[in-house]
């Protein structure tokens, strides 16, 4: 390529601090393929497998990680969610990562820009022409099935709304495509029994299943008519994204009833009317995916939407969310007891964003390992804003301490991006640097093939066990 010579930055042995992390990395962990469990893409842009064609469609177009860091760095918004040319954004993005320093932004750009187009320069502003155009001509043969072939992509599981048709998936499992590709059933909008949108809601999931709801019974009737739909469809996962206190309270029956009959007449439920609600449909779903044999799913933690001006001119998701410090444990603990109680307890992972409660997740997650399974009960990987070297470290050692790493499914790029997939290969690269530190000072024994067959567990031989894609529904 014509780019300017420049002192590598992403080497063969980035992050990693010895020989014996060298080792660990090159010989267990780099070549692993990858099992992305939980992500954002497009299942039509794979199934329609157009080639991508620009960089800054593929980089930039939804990613609030480097929104954020344009706006921190001054950037206008016309030339981050706005109408500035492809290329102009591209040009602010490359104003901005030289400022990203010490931000895992930098890290995922380099490692992006290596891997997908072998630039081994640091992007700025005197190359952004150059390497815009390099990414640029690769990308114009270059479909979304193909870069995730060239990533070794084993496994993408989309997130799906529970009115999706799946056609897409559908298309995708007939493709002969290297990468497989299944949805994951995400009933976000069936909890947002207090908004206006609502009723629209149901009358969309009405349609889906050739009926009208208008009780509380016909609801989960229809929930449970989808979550047959998403098994036949290769479903094996679930997911939940919870705002706000997580709270579990007992309701009867004809409280449910009366609950579901006064929201449809227009009327104004109370906290605790809705706090029932939400209970109850989150224990029936939860018995289902336990009768299906799927893995739930839960992220806790987050405050969303906070800049009323963004999210007016942006929509949702504008790069506008931080960590919040709801109350979550207790209600969580009332949640899987009352499932575990029962033996309808299905595989769980929790991911939560606020760091401050990790030994609180960790801990209560080891409360529940029954039935049989190794590591039935996962304490998810670092989530989010602490996706980066120093919260992913600390969610490692958490685990080693309050669990078992051993049995740890993982990591996921949570991810729109299909550039995004060297995370795992960071997560890899760090997870290889600690336990090398750890052999180092003696604290492990100092057996490489021991310690290099766990990361091999970790990395893709735990995932493949626990998830079991290959098997039929």
């Amino acid at each position: 390529m014509s780019l300017i010579n420049s002192k590598k930055f992403i080497t063969d042995d980035f992050l990693l601090h010895s020989k014996e992390a060298k080792l660990l990395y090159h010989e267990y962990a780099k070549d692993l393929p990858i099992i992305d469990y939980h992500n954002h893409l497009s299942p039509k842009q794979i199934a329609e497998n157009k080639l991508i064609g620009n960089i800054t469609r593929a980089w930039l177009s939804e990613d609030h990680y480097k929104w954020r860091g344009m706006r921190a760095n001054g950037i206008e918004e016309n030339y981050i969610s706005g109408d500035a040319s492809k290329e102009e954004k591209f040009q602010k993005w490359a104003e901005t990562v030289p400022n990203t320093l010490r931000n895992p932004l930098f890290h995922w750009t380099q490692l992006e820009l290596k891997r997908y187009f072998n630039i081994d320069a640091v992007l700025q502003p005197s190359n952004a022409s150059e390497i815009y155009s390099e990414a640029n001509s690769i990308l114009e043969n270059k479909t979304p099935a193909q870069l995730l072939e060239q990533m070794k992509v084993e496994v993408i599981c989309t997130t799906d709304d529970p009115t999706d048709d799946l056609r897409y998936h559908q298309q995708i499992a007939n493709s002969g495509y290297f990468t497989k590709v299944y949805p994951t059933f995400r009933p976000d909008e069936l909890f947002f029994i207090e908004e206006e949108k609502f009723n629209g809601y149901l009358e969309k999931l009405g349609a889906c299943v050739n009926s009208q709801i208008t009780s509380y019974t016909q609801l989960t009737d229809a929930i449970d008519k989808r979550i047959e739909y998403f098994n036949e469809n290769g479903c094996k996962l679930s997911d939940y994204g919870i705002s706000g206190e997580f709270s579990f309270v007992d309701f009867s029956n004809q409280e449910l009833k009366e609950i579901f009959d006064k929201r449809l007449q227009g009327k104004e439920l109370t906290e605790l009317e809705m706090q029932k609600y939400r209970s109850s449909l989150l224990l029936h779903l939860s018995k289902k995916y336990h009768e299906k044999g799927w893995v739930q799913q839960f992220h806790f933690g987050v405050i969303r939407n906070n800049n009323t001006r963004l999210n007016k001119l942006v929509g949702a998701d504008a790069g506008c969310d931080s960590i919040a410090d709801y109350p979550i444990i207790e209600g969580l603990s009332r949640f899987l007891n009352a499932l575990d109680t029962t033996n309808q307890l299905a595989k769980t992972i929790t991911y939560n964003l606020n760091p401050a409660q990790n030994e609180s997740f960790a801990t209560m997650m080891g409360n529940f390992n029954t039935g049989g399974i190794p590591g039935k009960m996962q304490w998810g990987a670092a989530w989010w804003f602490l996706d980066q070297k120093d919260g992913i470290e600390k969610q490692i050692n958490v685990l080693s301490n309050m669990g078992l790493l051993s049995k740890f499914v993982g990591m996921l790029t949570d991810s729109r991006s299909f550039l995004s997939f060297p995370r795992h290969e960071y997560f890899r690269r760090i997870l290889c640097n600690l336990l090398a530190e750890d052999l180092r000072k003696g604290l492990i024994p100092n057996d490489v093939s021991f310690i290099g067959k766990m990361i091999e567990d970790i990395c893709y031989n735990n995932a493949v066990e626990y998830f079991q894609f290959n098997q039929n529904n």
